[in-house]
């Protein structure tokens, strides 16, 4: 029997196995992030521990992942538009007039924000007996456990595009103290000799940070929770984390 070879094309086309790739999951990346949590060059990430997270995540669930590098202020409102499906490292306390249908992920990082100083000036005063001491900040950033202190000119900010930029400025001596995560402190403190390590002043906030999902249909939402659940418990996370940030062997 012959068979009509545009039959066949139709069959096929409508067979299952000739279904359409999975979509990308897509990905909020806040222009601000900067190592060791993300590198950003031409406007896409390379490496981190966002980066390395969110593909290991995206391989997991069967998908590609796909990055969309936003202003800060404008992720969240990518994500209500329905422009990205997953926002990671975030906190409820900081999204508190979050709307829309989301799930929250379980905290997969965890974000200390430190007062740090040179080994130099690390003796000196406490945030209490500053006066008009200028102190490294992110542009855009709040921090509310200081806000007294900036009201009443005990610091004065001075603000970088990141954390890691403030952080290079305080080593080149622009200011005496600067606040940074601990994450990124141990990051840059793995390429200074013992003599010349950033110390801790104090704690200044600890917040717990997972991540959102859109509860959409075309999304395997309990999947990627699942998942993210698989990877901290079976520590894939902390070993993403120490590989950027744990001090070199001697």
């Amino acid at each position: 029997m012959r068979r009509n070879p545009i039959l066949l094309c139709v069959l096929l086309l409508f067979s299952p196995l000739s279904g359409a790739a999975e979509p990308p999951l897509r990905f909020s990346v806040a222009e601000s992030w900067s190592m060791p949590l993300i590198r950003i060059e031409n406007n896409q990430p390379t490496t981190g521990i966002l980066f390395d997270i969110m593909q290991s995540l995206a391989s997991q669930v069967g998908r590609t992942a796909e990055f969309h590098v936003l202003p800060r202020l404008r992720v969240q409102p990518a994500m209500d538009r329905g422009e990205v499906d997953i926002r990671c490292y975030t906190a409820q306390a900081w999204v508190p007039d979050l709307s829309g249908d989301y799930l929250w992920s379980l905290p997969i990082l965890y974000q200390r924000d430190l007062l740090i100083a040179s080994a130099q000036t690390a003796a000196g005063p406490y945030p209490e007996q500053f006066d008009h001491e200028t102190i490294g900040t992110v542009l855009g950033y709040n921090y509310p456990t200081l806000e007294h202190l900036f009201a009443n000119h005990k610091l004065e900010r001075e603000d970088a595009r990141s954390q890691e930029h403030a952080v290079r400025k305080l080593i080149a001596g622009r200011y005496n103290y600067a606040i940074a995560s601990q994450m990124i402190l141990d990051w840059v403190n793995r390429d200074l000799p013992p003599s010349k390590r950033l110390k801790v002043i104090s704690l200044i906030s600890e917040q717990a940070a997972g991540c959102i999902v859109r509860n959409d249909p075309d999304i395997p939402v309990q999947q990627i929770l699942r998942t993210l659940v698989r990877m901290k418990v079976s520590g894939e996370i902390q070993q993403i984390i120490d590989r950027y940030t744990a001090p070199p062997a001697p």
